[in-house]
């Protein structure tokens, strides 16, 4: 299959199930408000992310950076570093976090006593939720990534954040943020 095609096509989609439902604006509402949530460090929340888009394999979520994340330092060649997490040299907690990511996405077996106890290790149950729900809110709109649907509109890694209300906010390239750091 060629990377622009569909993978399931248009014609098997239910009309008004998701784009324009109840439905959608649920999972809207719910999305910001995991936006709103600011317990996490803004560079393990940009990690947890890009391993999210990474695994779903999503190309507008892949040509993002959060504007917090470059603020705080974010390296530019994070995406791939998080591909290899487990000997990328992330600090423990970005690690734990990142095994949480997989146990959610991949192996919800691997979600066990071990992984409970690293994460407790470095963050509080709080923290854990927040973590759990960042995950859920990368992953909600992987119906376009299925449908092959989510090509950018831009041609390079672009700046995003949230506004008050948890709704996205496409900025600039990364370059042009970097460089007014």
């Amino acid at each position: 299959m060629s990377d622009e095609g569909s993978r399931i096509g248009l014609e098997n989609q239910v009309q008004g199930l998701v784009v324009g439902s109840e439905l959608e604006a649920g999972v809207n509402e719910f999305a910001n408000a995991a936006m709103r949530a600011d317990a996490i460090d803004p560079l393990i929340t940009e990690l947890v992310r890009l391993r999210c888009a990474g695994v779903h394999d999503c190309r507008v979520c892949g040509s993002l950076r959060l504007a917090d994340a470059l603020a705080a330092g974010l390296e530019d060649d994070a995406a791939q570093k998080v591909a290899a997490y487990e000997t990328a040299g992330f600090e423990p907690a970005a690690v734990a976090a990142l095994r949480l990511v997989d146990a959610i996405i991949l192996a919800p077996t691997e979600a066990d006593e071990e992984l409970s106890a690293e994460l407790h290790r470095h963050f509080t149950d709080a923290q854990i939720a927040e973590l759990c729900l960042d995950v859920v809110k990368w992953s909600h709109q992987k119906v376009l990534v299925a449908l092959r649907l989510e090509k950018p509109p831009w041609d390079e890694r672009t700046v995003l954040s949230f506004d008050a209300e948890g709704d996205a906010v496409i900025g600039g390239p990364v370059r042009e943020f970097v460089a007014r750091g």
